[in-house]
């Protein structure tokens, strides 16, 4: 572990992810004049690198080399981009001297956002070339020709995919059971292993039903785009419980506009025919079911506890309950797994022949349990490199697919990026919404947020609750704080 020593709030967050990135086998800590005094005192003795920023300039110094820089005379291929823009400036400062420093250049270069395509989205809407955007990348970013150019041509196919949606008149749904079988060594988001919750479930779906009936009310008269219903694990619901949620949803919402019907099945041991039917039976367009490995041994290591054999057997009910479109996850860089069983796995998926595949790589979350694994195995364990990004890249190629959305995560493995792969007609627009960010997007249940955007551009989002008992105990503050969000809507 070493320490960063910063001298301003606001740029914790750049100067962290970026230090991380050039040091990923390092636990990056960020010291603020805003710590609290016993933390100061315990790392004090760690600190490797200082930055000491103000509106002129800064000084970095890396293991007492100093190094200098003055805004606005930035260099002059910096000057083009930059027109008044110190943060961004210090950004290419920052990372030009980690880059010096450690012999190191990073793919996505100074972009510590997690939506790297909103920029060549955004210049494409302006009238910008291709050549004019790949040079902003490259000059104002750092970001690697390869990236740049996947990050033009995803956000061509996002506009082409997204006409028709209704921005200002629309709204799409999501719907959150944050229930699992079990909770994955890498997991940060809302979910709770269903063994402990099943007396909490009726209740649950109750309020969850109670939420989407406010929600129907607010948002008539609009235009409902896509619905999705993730989490957690959906299908960890009995039959029954599916049913009567899907029904409701169903009848409260007008559904004569949705382009898409997406549910995550996600795990292979929460997939029965049964409730694949009633999926059926309601209309779902889209559904998940993700191996995230097809190396047994890794499996086990992680937490999931379907076995290679029952993901195959779960894709192949799910086809003759007569899915056309189904997504498969798979996750790179998991403890101790290498190019070749990478390659194993995307052989393996393709021989499926899923209709999409989202390529994900392995963040490192310090909510999951993935971050004691590390303490007690060491972060060389994981490995994701541009051979394995490639080899996932080459297998979704095999089957016919294209790039159609693309995020990234902080503390990703690699520093590299989560992408959507999906033959012609078959990509999820819901993914690519909730990353453009340009629709407003209800959202129900524990641990959702919702994100109301408005005609300017404006973002504002709502939280709910995370913990499934609070989230029952105080539905009604739910419920009032999307009638705030959504007045006037």
């Amino acid at each position: 572990m070493f320490t960063v020593e910063l001298n301003r709030e606001n740029l914790e967050y750049d100067v962290h992810s970026l230090v991380q990135a050039f040091y990923p086998e390092e636990q990056v800590r960020v010291l603020i004049p805003e710590s609290r005094s016993d933390k100061r005192e315990e790392l004090q003795n760690s600190v490797r690198i200082r930055v000491e920023a103000w509106e002129g300039g800064a000084v970095l110094s890396v293991d007492e080399e100093k190094f200098f820089w003055y805004w606005p005379r930035e260099d002059s291929e910096g000057a083009l981009w930059e027109e008044g823009d110190p943060k961004v400036s210090f950004k290419r400062f920052l990372y030009r001297t980690l880059s010096q420093v450690t012999g190191k250049s990073l793919p996505w270069g100074n972009l510590t956002g997690i939506r790297p395509v909103k920029i060549a989205y955004g210049l494409l809407e302006q009238g910008r070339g291709e050549d004019d955007i790949l040079e902003y990348y490259r000059q104002r970013h750092y970001v690697s020709a390869e990236k740049a150019a996947l990050s033009v041509d995803i956000a061509r196919r996002e506009r082409s995919l997204l006409a028709g949606i209704h921005y200002e008149r629309g709204y799409s749904l999501y719907i959150g059971i944050p229930f699992c079988p079990t909770t994955c060594l890498y997991c940060s988001f809302t979910s709770f292993p269903i063994a402990g919750y099943r007396k909490l479930t009726d209740s649950y779906v109750d309020c969850l039903i109670r939420e989407m009936e406010f929600v129907s009310g607010q948002c008539a008269g609009r235009v409902l785009d896509s619905v999705y219903v993730g989490g957690g694990t959906p299908t960890t619901l009995e039959p029954e419980q599916l049913d009567r949620l899907l029904g409701r949803l169903r009848g409260l919402f007008d559904f004569g506009s949705v382009r898409e019907f997406t549910v995550e099945a996600g795990r292979a041991d929460s997939i029965t025919a049964e409730k694949l039917q009633v999926l059926r039976r309601h209309g779902v367009t889209r559904i998940s079911v993700n191996p995230q490995t097809m190396k047994q041994e890794t499996l086990d290591i992680i937490g999931r506890k379907a076995s290679v054999e029952q993901v195959e057997e779960a894709f192949s009910l799910a086809r003759q309950a007569g899915f056309d479109n189904i997504n498969m996850d798979l996750i790179l860089g998991l403890p101790g797994e290498t190019k070749e069983d990478v390659q194993r796995t995307v052989d393996r998926v393709v021989e499926l022949a899923p209709d999409s595949l989202t390529v994900h790589s392995l963040a490192i979350k310090r909510a999951s349990r993935l971050s004691q694994w590390i303490l007690e195995n060491g972060v060389s364990m994981l490995r994701n490199t541009d051979e394995t990004m490639a080899a996932a890249a080459e297998g979704a190629k095999r089957l016919g697919m294209a790039p159609y959305y693309l995020y990234r995560q902080k503390n990703m493995s690699g520093n590299f990026e989560n992408v959507g792969y999906a033959r012609e007609g078959k990509a999820g627009l819901y993914n690519i919404l909730i990353m453009e960010e340009k629709q407003t997007i209800a959202a129900c249940g524990a641990g959702s947020i919702s994100k109301r955007v408005y005609p300017d551009g404006r973002i504002e989002r709502s939280e709910n609750v995370k913990d499934v008992a609070l989230y029952i105990e105080k539905i009604d503050e739910m419920i009032e704080r999307k009638r705030l969000l959504l007045e006037d809507f």
